[in-house]
C-alpha cells in the first residue's frame, strides 16, 4: 500500500506545487475539495466531479453519523464504496456543525453534547468518538476535533478555546488508528491573535500529525453556520495564512478550512497553502449565482434569475470550456431556473465546480512556470 507522503515538486514565491500520495490515490496540489456533505456533491455525479479534475472530496462526520449512520456505511464497505467515489476522501470532525447548534448543544472538557435535530436524541461528540466515526467511514484523511469559535473573539476567550482544542487534538491523536497511506491532520487555531497561532502550530507539531490545517479563519456567528461576511475577511485571511503557513513543516500538506471565493483561493495559494474546501460553488449554483471572470461581468458573478437573461443567447462565460458553457445559453438556463427544473441546479453546479477546478489548474501551472506572482495578480483583478 502507498505510504502517505507529501511531495514538493516546485515553488514560486511562497506558492507550492505538490503531489500528495495516499492509500487511495494521489492528489495534485494546490487542490480544491468539493464537499459531499451527506454523501453527495449536490446535483453532481461522482464521475462528473472526477472528470473535472477533483482528486479528493470532503465528507461531513456530523451529518453522516446522524443519517444514515456511520455504522451502516461501514457495513456497506466504507464511504468510497457507498457513494461510488474511487479517490481519497477527507472527513471533518463534526465539531463545526455541532457547535453551530447554539440552542441545542453544550460544551464541556469531555466534548460537545448536542440534540439530534432529526430525531431529538442526545449525542456526545468527544475527540475519541469523532475519530472513531471517521475511522468507520474509512476516511483517507481524518481531522481532529477542535472547538469552533465565533469571530471576532477576545484574546482571553481565544486562549481558553485554544487550550481546549489542544487537549482535544492530543486525545484525537491517541484515538487514531494508524494505517499505511492514511493521515490525521491537526488544526491550528488562534483567530487573528498571531502569537496564539504560533503557539498552536508549535504544540501540534510536538504531538505530530501527517498534515496540518489552518482553522478559524472563516468568521461565523454562533448559532449560524453561514459566514458572517465581515468586510475585512480577505485581509484577515492573507495575514493569518502568510503568518501560519511558514510555521508548518515544508514536507507536510497545509489545508485552509472552509474557504472560499475564488480570490480567497488565489491569496491562500500565494501564501503557501495546499488544500481548500468550501460550499460556495455548489450552494451558489443552487441559488442561481455562477462565477465568471470580471471581463464577463464586473462583479465576477451573474445571477441567472435576473430577467435580462431571458433572451440572452450567449453562454454563461465565453471563456469557459465546461459542458454547460459549451452547450447551453443563458436564456435556457434562466428558463430552467425560473421553472424550478432540477436540470438548472445540475448545469449551474457543473459550471461553478469546473470554474474552481480550472482556477486550481491555472495556479498549479503558474507555480510550475514560476510565474505565480504575475498570474496571481492578474487573477485577483479578474475573479470575485
Amino acid at each position: 500500500m502507498t505510504a502517505f507522503k507529501y511531495e514538493l515538486l516546485k515553488t514560486s514565491g511562497n506558492g507550492r506545487r505538490g503531489r500528495l500520495h495516499t492509500a487511495h490515490g494521489s492528489i495534485e496540489t494546490p487542490a480544491f475539495m468539493p464537499i459531499a456533505t451527506v454523501g453527495s456533491i449536490k446535483a453532481m455525479r461522482p464521475e462528473e466531479v472526477k472528470a473535472q479534475g477533483a482528486d479528493i472530496i470532503l465528507g461531513n462526520t456530523y451529518h453522516l453519523m446522524l443519517r444514515p449512520g456511520h455504522e451502516l456505511i461501514e457495513r456497506r464497505g466504507g464511504y468510497r464504496k457507498f457513494i461510488n467515489w474511487q479517490g481519497p476522501i477527507l472527513t471533518d470532525s463534526g465539531g463545526f456543525q455541532a457547535y453551530s447548534l447554539s440552542k441545542m448543544r453544550n460544551m464541556t472538557d469531555e466534548g460537545i453534547t448536542f440534540t439530534d435535530p432529526y430525531r431529538g436524541h442526545k449525542h456526545l461528540l468527544t475527540p475519541e468518538y469523532s475519530t472513531q466515526i471517521q475511522h468507520s467511514l474509512d476516511a483517507t484523511i481524518t481531522m481532529v476535533l477542535d472547538e469552533c469559535t465565533p469571530y471576532p473573539i477576545s484574546r482571553n476567550d481565544m486562549q481558553k478555546s485554544w487550550a481546549q482544542s489542544l487537549k482535544w487534538a492530543k486525545r484525537s491523536r491517541d484515538a487514531w488508528v494508524q494505517r499505511e497511506g492514511y493521515a490525521q491532520f491537526g488544526i491550528v487555531q488562534g483567530a487573528d491573535h498571531l502569537d496564539l497561532r504560533t503557539q498552536s502550530a508549535e504544540e501540534l507539531m510536538e504531538i505530530g500529525f501527517e498534515g496540518y490545517a489552518i482553522g478559524g479563519i472563516v468568521p461565523f456567528k454562533a448559532g449560524n453556520d453561514e459566514a458572517a461576511g465581515l468586510p475585512n475577511f480577505s485581509d484577515q485571511l492573507t495575514v493569518v495564512a502568510e503568518h501560519t503557513a511558514p510555521l508548518l513543516p515544508a514536507d507536510k500538506p497545509r489545508y485552509i478550512m472552509g474557504i472560499g471565493f475564488p480570490s480567497d483561493l488565489v491569496r491562500a495559494v500565494m501564501a503557501g497553502t495546499d488544500m481548500f474546501d468550501c460550499v460556495l460553488p455548489t450552494r451558489n449554483a443552487r441559488n442561481g449565482h455562477v462565477f465568471v471572470d470580471k471581463s464577463v461581468a464586473e462583479a465576477g458573478h451573474i445571477n441567472i434569475r435576473n430577467a435580462k437573461y431571458a433572451e440572452d443567447d450567449s453562454p454563461l462565460d465565453p471563456n469557459c470550456s465546461c459542458d454547460t458553457c459549451q452547450n447551453y445559453s443563458r436564456a435556457y438556463l434562466h428558463h430552467l431556473f425560473k421553472t424550478n427544473e432540477i436540470l438548472a441546479f445540475m448545469l449551474l453546479t457543473h459550471h461553478n465546480l469546473a470554474y474552481y477546478q480550472n482556477l486550481m489548474k491555472t495556479l498549479r501551472d503558474a507555480i510550475e512556470n514560476d510565474t505565480l506572482a504575475e498570474v496571481g495578480k492578474k487573477l485577483l483583478a479578474s475573479v470575485r
